[in-house]
């Protein structure tokens, strides 16, 4: 029932276009027994994510993205009722048709983080910071040996290697203005990061975005969302952290960062910002308007706990 998709121009023709994907997702509701319940597609996400009724979501991974759905699949499996806060149960995995692969997993209750957080009062936002803290300490204890296999990218130091060798073209893609384009290489060069970290299992994006909450008392009520999960240092979930949760607010990440147990140097997490994998320094900057004009200042700007 789905096309194949292979190429980004393939993706952009096929993922968006609820003619095309919504026959395919009814048709392998009904082969996974779930024939006839409502689909809600979720607006948000690069995949294709819809709610299944009241109990399921089904994430659909086109070709071009199906080892994420491996990914997804087996990390979800291997976190499940081992964290303090709550991450969807697979139901069920596998290949669908056209090189499609999906995951089929309970539905979380809660609303968005990032859609709520305007309404978090001081306080609980305090508390909240606390709880991810706690989240990401006990996702980094867990034992990642299970899953070496399936995530990367193996050699930490090649993956820091490859990432730096790429950093200002990158940034100059998506648009970084030249004034900071000619600061990254001696930035990075300066950072000492480490080549062969402690391994930890990543999700890599833990941003209010992928957290759910209640209004009643604003707990957490789900973390979603593992497919680009990897293997490396505990520093690099910080990056996301200091700038989609905490944004720039030292006490915040103070709090975050005693409940976790460490706090890392502002200039390692600006140096992972510029190394991350879906790194958009220009957009960070947009969201996270600063004085700032070195990158050593930046760093203080968007990750200093005091």
């Amino acid at each position: 029932m789905l096309p194949p998709v292979e190429t980004d121009e393939e993706w952009d023709a096929v993922v968006p276009d609820e003619a095309v994907m919504r026959p395919g997702a009814e048709d392998l509701c009904a082969r996974l027994g779930l024939a006839g319940a409502p689909l809600h597609r979720f607006p948000d996400g690069s995949q294709p994510v819809y709610a299944v009724g009241d109990h399921h979501v089904l994430k659909l991974f086109p070709g071009a993205a199906a080892s994420d759905g491996v990914t997804e699949a087996r990390v979800l499996a291997h976190v499940h009722g081992r964290l303090p806060v709550p991450t969807p149960a697979v139901r069920a995995h596998g290949a669908y048709e056209n090189g499609w692969r999906y995951v089929l997993m309970s539905r979380l209750r809660g609303e968005n983080l990032a859609h709520a957080w305007d309404r978090v009062p001081g306080v609980d936002r305090e508390r909240v910071a606390g709880r991810i803290g706690e989240t990401l300490a006990a996702l980094h204890a867990l034992d990642p040996a299970p899953l070496a296999g399936d995530l990367g990218p193996g050699d930490w130091g090649a993956f820091l290697d490859r990432q730096s060798a790429g950093a200002v073209a990158r940034q100059r893609a998506h648009g970084l203005p030249g004034a900071w384009l000619e600061q990254i290489p001696d930035f990075l060069a300066s950072v000492p990061l480490p080549r062969a970290p402690a391994p930890a299992l990543l999700h890599t994006e833990p941003m209010a975005t992928h957290f759910l909450t209640d209004p009643d008392g604003w707990p957490l009520t789900g973390l979603f969302d593992f497919e680009p999960a990897m293997i490396g240092d505990p520093a690099y979930d910080f990056v996301a952290v200091g700038l989609f949760v905490t944004r720039g607010d030292p006490a915040l990440l103070a709090r975050l960062s005693a409940s976790y147990g460490a706090a890392f140097a502002p200039t390692t997490l600006l140096a992972y910002t510029l190394l991350h994998t879906y790194s958009n320094l220009p957009w960070y900057l947009r969201e996270l308007p600063t004085s700032a004009d070195t990158l050593p200042a930046l760093a203080h700007a968007w990750f200093a706990t005091s």
